[in-house]
C-alpha cells in the first residue's frame, strides 16, 4: 500500500480514538461473507469456505480465515452468500432497530446510493414480508452491477438510476431511507491504493458538500416520523459527525442510539460532539472503516398517498402468456414491455409502478421472460428468484466442472434422459440457471455480461 498522505495523518492524529489508524491501515484487510438465509444456511457452504467466526454485530455474517477464489464457487453466483466487509453489515442492525420502533409492519424503504448492493441485500433480508424496497444508483455501470447482485440475491427490489435530486418527486413516501454516501474513501485505504492516491483535504470538502445535497434530497422523500440511516466509509468528522450535526440543526432530525451496537465496546463512538453514532475503526474491529448513524424525522404521519393518472391505470396492457404466470409462487402482477415480461409483487405493484413513472428504472419489476416468436424464454433473474416455483421446469443437477462451464457461458452436455425445451440446471440441488435443450446440444442461457472469465 502507498504511504498515507501526511495531511491525512495530521488530521486523524487530532482524535485519540483514531491515533492507531496509521499502523492499522498497513495490515491485511479481513474477509467476511453474509449468508442468504432465504436460500441457504452456514452449514450448506461451510465445506467450501473457511468460516472462522460469526461477525458479532451482524445478522448471518461470518468472518473467514483467508480469502478463497470466490469467482470459482458456484454458490456465490447462485446467491447463497454475498462477500461483504464485516463493518458494513452493521447497517442491517440499524434497520432492525428502527423496524422495532415502527412495529415491524410492511414498510417502504429507499436505499439512495445503493451500488454495488451489499447493504441493500442485507436490508432486504431483514425487512418484514410485504415491504417495498427501492434501490437507487447514480452511475449507469454501477446500477447494472446493483441489479445483477439483487437478482442473484433473489429479491424483488425496484432498481432506479439517477441523481438523488429526482427523489424529491417522491415526497414523504418512504418509512426508512438509507444513505451510504459517496465519500473520500479513507475507510478503504487498507484495501485500495487508489483511495490513498486520490485523498486530499479538497476531496474531503467536496464530498461533505455533496453528502449534504444528497441528504437534503432524500430527506424530502422520507415521511414524518420515518428514519434515516446515514453511513460513510471514511474517518474525518467533516463527512461524519459534522454532517450528522447538520442533519439535526438544519433538517430537524433527532439522532438516536442503536442498543444492539452499544453492546460492543470495540465499536467506537463520536470523535467530536455528543450525538449518538458508531465508528468501526480498523485495528479495533476486523473490518474496514465505517461511520454509522440513525436519525428520526420529526412528526408522525403515514406515507404520502399515491396518485396514479387515469391514463396510467387504464391503459391497455399486452397479453401475458398464461404459462409465464405459473412460474412464481405468491401473488404477482405482470407487465409486458417491448417483448420483456416483468413480475411485480401484488401488494407493492401500484407503488412500484408509481416510482417507475417518476424515476428512471431499467426494469419495472422482476424480469422473468423474454418473448421470441412463440417462445417465452425464462431469464436468469427468474432462475435465482426466491419466488421461483420449483417444478415449473424440468431440472438437471450438474457437478462443479459443469457448473463452472455454464457460468463461463460454455456448452453444457445434458443427460440423454433430459427432455427437450427449457431445463433448469441446479448445483447441489439449488438453481443455477437455464439452458434450452435441443436434443443433440443445449443453448446456454446464462447472461453474457455475467459470465465469468477466471479459470483454475
Amino acid at each position: 500500500m502507498a504511504n498515507l498522505p501526511e495531511e491525512f495523518i495530521n488530521l486523524i492524529s487530532q482524535y485519540p480514538a483514531l491515533a492507531a489508524l496509521p499502523e492499522a491501515l498497513t495490515g491485511e484487510p479481513g474477509v467476511a461473507i453474509r449468508i442468504n438465509t432465504a436460500k441457504a444456511a452456514a452449514d450448506d457452504i461451510a465445506g467450501s469456505l473457511p468460516i472462522a467466526a460469526p461477525v458479532p454485530w451482524a445478522v448471518d455474517g461470518y468472518l473467514l480465515s483467508r480469502r478463497p477464489q470466490f469467482t470459482l464457487d458456484p454458490a456465490l453466483h447462485q446467491g447463497l452468500y454475498y462477500v461483504q466487509d464485516s463493518s458494513s453489515m452493521a447497517v442491517a442492525q440499524a434497520v432492525i432497530h428502527v423496524l422495532g420502533q415502527m412495529g415491524c409492519r410492511p414498510i417502504n424503504v429507499l436505499d439512495a446510493c445503493a451500488a454495488p448492493g451489499g447493504k441493500t441485500t442485507a436490508v432486504a433480508s431483514v425487512l418484514p414480508k410485504g415491504s417495498a424496497l427501492v434501490a437507487n444508483e447514480y452511475d449507469f455501470q454501477r446500477a447494472a452491477i446493483l441489479a445483477e447482485n439483487l437478482a442473484k440475491w433473489g429479491v424483488s427490489a425496484l432498481v432506479s438510476r439517477g441523481d438523488t435530486s429526482r427523489l424529491r418527486r417522491l415526497p414523504e413516501m418512504f418509512d426508512i431511507a438509507i444513505v451510504d454516501a459517496p465519500c473520500s474513501g479513507e475507510g478503504m485505504m487498507r484495501k485500495d491504493a487508489k483511495a490513498v492516491e486520490q485523498w486530499s483535504t479538497h476531496l474531503v470538502s467536496q464530498c461533505a458538500t455533496l453528502q449534504r445535497e444528497i441528504l437534503a434530497n432524500v430527506w424530502e422523500a422520507l415521511r414524518p416520523g420515518g428514519f434515516l440511516i446515514y453511513s460513510t466509509c471514511t474517518f474525518n468528522p467533516d463527512e461524519n459527525e459534522r454532517n450528522l450535526a447538520w442533519i439535526a440543526s438544519e433538517l430537524g432530525g433527532n439522532a438516536i442510539a442503536i442498543p444492539a451496537l452499544d453492546k460492543h465496546p470495540e465499536i467506537a463512538g463520536a470523535v467530536e460532539g455528543s450525538l449518538p453514532c458508531y465508528r468501526f475503526i480498523p485495528g479495533r474491529v476486523p473490518g474496514e472503516g465505517l461511520f454509522l448513524s440513525a436519525v428520526q424525522k420529526p412528526g408522525n404521519a403515514p406515507g404520502a398517498t399515491l396518485s396514479m393518472s387515469k391514463s396510467k391505470k387504464d391503459r391497455k396492457k399486452p397479453e401475458i402468456p398464461t404459462e409465464v404466470t405459473r412460474w412464481l409462487d405468491g401473488n404477482w402482477e405482470y407487465e409486458a414491455i417491448d417483448g420483456e415480461i416483468y413480475a411485480l409483487p401484488a401488494e407493492n405493484a401500484q407503488f412500484y409502478r408509481y416510482v417507475a413513472s417518476q424515476l428512471a428504472c431499467p426494469a419495472p419489476g422482476v424480469h422473468i421472460a423474454t418473448i421470441k416468436g412463440r417462445d417465452a424464454i425464462p431469464t436468469q433473474q427468474l432462475a435465482l428468484s426466491t419466488a421461483l416455483r420449483r417444478g415449473s421446469f424440468p431440472e438437471a443437477d450438474v457437478n462443479i466442472d459443469e457448473a463452472l462451464a455454464y457460468l463461463r457461458r460454455e456448452a453444457v452436455t445434458l443427460p440423454d434422459s433430459a427432455p427437450r425445451g427449457f431445463v433448469l440446471l441446479t448445483y447441489r440441488g439449488r438453481p443455477l440457471g437455464f439452458v434450452k435443450n435441443l436434443g443433440n446440444r443445449s443453448n446456454n442461457l446464462y447472461p453474457r455480461h455475467w459470465r465469468i472469465l477466471t479459470r483454475q
